[in-house]
């Protein structure tokens, strides 16, 4: 194994590079688009509604494959082309975003109905009274399964590959084809994945969960 590490470790560096990149994009994209459409879920308006829950059904409701699929390949027939690495990453963030969407709209009604009546009371917008008052507490709620989520996500961008994205799974798709030693790649990348979930996602996730409950005061 350790021979194994010697030899190929360059690349495996290289692809996990790729992985955390791909990884970084998604989460931003994935974010925005949990927060955009977890509020529109929200809406009064019947439209606005619709719109976010046909989104959130479709992409939950779809394979991941299919969406990534659909967006390199598809695509471009309709006049859009998208590179391999920004397909990739659109689609695991469009994805994972409409999980997250679903946190969004459970943390907020998480909420007591008390806060929302407080910040009526001293005459907030409604602007005012999510951004202030509501959103931070949802917030607290929503990072306990959001790190779930996250962790999920990195998953997911091991799917990039199939578009020829050089993420690690490509590079040891691509080693084990030349050398067939399965054990050793396939194994090498699965305490990579493991280390970059558990040493490194999770703790952060776990500290903006403290950070958060100490500014509300929950800590």
């Amino acid at each position: 194994m350790l021979d194994f590490l010697v030899l190929y470790w360059p690349r495996l560096l290289s692809g996990t590079g790729i992985t955390i990149a791909q990884f970084l994009a998604a989460a931003v994209l994935g974010v925005a688009i949990s927060l955009v459409f977890g509020l529109a879920k929200l809406s009064s308006t019947l439209i606005v509604r619709g719109i976010a829950t046909t989104y959130i059904e479709v992409f939950r409701g779809t394979s991941l494959v299919v969406q990534l699929y659909w967006i390199f390949f598809v695509l471009p027939l309709f006049g859009l082309t998208i590179d391999n690495f920004t397909a990739g990453y659109i689609a695991v963030g469009m994805n994972i975003g409409a999980y997250g969407a679903e946190l969004v709209r459970g943390g907020i009604l998480s909420v007591p109905k008390g806060q929302w009546e407080a910040a009526v009371a001293v005459n907030m917008s409604g602007f005012q009274r999510m951004r202030r008052i509501i959103l931070p507490q949802a917030l607290v709620n929503m990072l306990p399964p959001w790190g779930n989520l996250m962790i999920e996500l990195l998953k997911g961008t091991a799917l990039v590959s199939l578009i020829s994205v050089g993420d690690l799974m490509f590079q040891a798709r691509q080693i084990n084809a030349s050398t067939f030693l399965s054990a050793q790649v396939f194994g090498a990348a699965l305490i990579i994945y493991y280390i970059l979930a558990r040493f490194m996602l999770t703790p952060c996730m776990r500290w903006l969960e403290r950070v958060m409950a100490r500014k509300l005061g929950r800590a």
